[in-house]
């Protein structure tokens, strides 16, 4: 796997690469996982990002091609790193003609990335945590996508106990608005109101810090209720990762509704939708005020997170995807 890692204490369990590793180390796979800007800092002596493409780039994908040649994978999975170029793919390639070559993408604006949609017309197929009107831009290109949920990690995302300064009624963690994304304007409302909501507890917004490392788990833990909401809510299947960390880590979870949410986690079983910021604050209160019924579902929508999505099950689906160019799953019937 070829991805940019960086080494950030904040997101040290929300690594998907490190998930996705463990899921086909335990599908009985070994798996080399490699940091693509790591190397190419490495061998630069340039502290300027594009003098460091510029003059350091080839050598990266050089020093890559001979570790893939030596490897000798059946499957090579490209995260799209930054700086990496459909040039670098296809050296790679010479390097592993016999491999599968096959991308994931996380992010529902690929056109805003450069290069991503030209090095995904040199991959075989593309697994992506969206579907629908999301894939736009890469059909428009030739490219193949296959919609592949985001996972989770039983071993570390679940509910722990936890000291009375995590316990809040409603938390949110995120930004109100992203910097270089469009976001639809409920997100905002929704989050400035809970700014001044008893109870409310945010983290990376509102003047609030960050929060990360077991820290994170510990918060979704002793939340009451977790508000996931994407920038976007109009893409099919689609929930950022935020989606199943709460869920995985056992708090009651209220999620915008995109299309086909049910498919994934059904209203009422095992979480519930809103698709106003009225009705999320009336559920909120439902909710909160009742509370037999909040901890039903959260035990119910950490029960099937942690079965229907674990990292080993999420890596099983993935092989299939690649080996086959399919997956059964339930949101594939």
């Amino acid at each position: 796997m070829i991805a940019d890692i960086r080494d950030n204490p904040t997101k040290l369990f929300l690594n998907r690469v490190r998930q996705l590793a463990k899921g086909f180390i335990r599908q009985g796979h070994d798996v080399v996982t490699v940091s693509y800007c790591g190397i190419l800092f490495q061998v630069s002596t340039v502290k300027n990002s594009l003098l460091t493409k510029l003059i350091y780039k080839a050598k990266v994908d050089q020093l890559l091609a001979q570790q893939i040649k030596a490897y000798n994978p059946e499957i090579v999975i490209f995260w799209f790193p930054k700086f990496a170029d459909p040039d670098s793919i296809a050296l790679l390639r010479q390097a592993a003609p016999k491999a599968h070559f096959a991308g994931v993408d996380v992010d529902i604006w690929p056109e805003l990335h450069p290069g991503r949609i030209d090095a995904a017309t040199k991959l075989e197929l593309v697994l992506t945590t969206f579907d629908g009107t999301g894939l736009e831009t890469y059909k428009k290109a030739g490219v193949r996508c296959i919609f592949m949920p985001n996972m989770c990690d039983p071993d570390i995302e679940h509910r722990y106990p936890v000291e009375d300064k995590w316990k809040s009624d409603i938390l949110f963690t995120g930004k109100i608005k992203h910097k270089n994304y469009p976001t639809e304007d409920i997100r905002p409302q929704i989050v400035n109101r809970l700014s001044t909501t008893k109870g409310a507890v945010l983290y990376s917004c509102c003047g609030q810090p960050l929060v990360g490392g077991m820290d994170y788990l510990y918060a979704i833990s002793g939340a009451r209720i977790g508000l996931s909401i994407n920038a976007a809510n109009n893409i099919r299947l689609y929930h950022s990762d935020r989606f199943i960390q709460y869920l995985a880590c056992g708090t009651f979870t209220l999620s915008k509704r995109v299309p086909d949410s049910d498919l994934l986690f059904k209203d009422g079983v095992h979480l519930r939708y809103f698709d106003t910021a009225e009705e999320f604050f009336e559920l909120a209160d439902w909710y909160l005020a009742h509370e037999d019924e909040r901890l039903k579902l959260a035990n119910a929508g950490l029960q099937h997170a942690h079965t229907e999505f674990n990292c080993q099950k999420i890596a099983k689906y993935m092989l299939d995807a690649i080996e086959t160019g399919s997956y059964h799953a339930p949101w594939t019937a």
